[in-house]
């Protein structure tokens, strides 16, 4: 009898660690929301060095899911300063954010423009409707595919020959060079969407 309740002790305490393991678990991937306000409103967003998409689109802010729990959020904006805040995160909610960001000498001209294109010069329908995948330029960055591809759009730069990196889960991964010439515009094609 005595055996019996031993085996039976050590499997309830095994039974129990596991259960601990899997409650720890489960706990460590719930997730809560972030929402941010804030000034310039098309800032991306990273949570965790990693880039989630813009704080706004149409004037909305945007709702974005984070690990529960103490994260970094940065705000990205090629005219401004980063702007990091720690936060906590609770479980199923979400986390509200105000942020401002301190604007940086502007750059001087001359200018070219950088634009996204679905092949044509200037085309006046977005190929990309939607699509907030990362823009870099010299691996910092600069926007979002959505706000690069339409006309009047794109990132004024000056002349000169720039690294470019498009991260895209619609059109996939763009790494190549781009010269930008004063007052001209430089479209470069996105591929087919996957």
């Amino acid at each position: 009898m005595l055996q019996r309740f031993e085996f039976t002790a050590r499997r309830f305490a095994g039974l129990m660690f596991i259960s601990a393991i899997g409650t720890g678990t489960a706990a460590a991937q719930e997730m809560g929301y972030i929402k941010a306000y804030g000034a310039p409103s098309d800032a991306g967003v990273f949570i965790n060095g990693q880039y989630i998409g813009p704080a706004h689109r149409f004037t909305l802010s945007e709702k974005y899911p984070a690990p529960a729990g103490d994260v970094d959020v940065t705000f990205k904006d090629p005219r401004y300063e980063d702007y990091t805040v720690k936060v906590n995160v609770k479980p199923k909610k979400t986390t509200k954010i105000k942020y401002t960001m301190k604007m940086l000498e502007p750059a001087k001209p001359p200018f070219g423009r950088l634009r996204l294109g679905g092949g044509e010069p200037e085309s006046f329908i977005s190929v990309a409707a939607g699509d907030v995948g990362a823009v870099y330029i010299n691996d910092r960055f600069y926007g979002y595919v959505d706000e690069l591809n339409n006309v009047g759009g794109g990132l004024l730069l000056n002349p000169g020959t720039y690294d470019l990196h498009v991260s895209s889960p619609k059109f996939g991964e763009i790494n190549q060079k781009v010269t930008i010439e004063a007052n001209k515009v430089t479209v470069v094609p996105l591929p087919q969407a996957k």
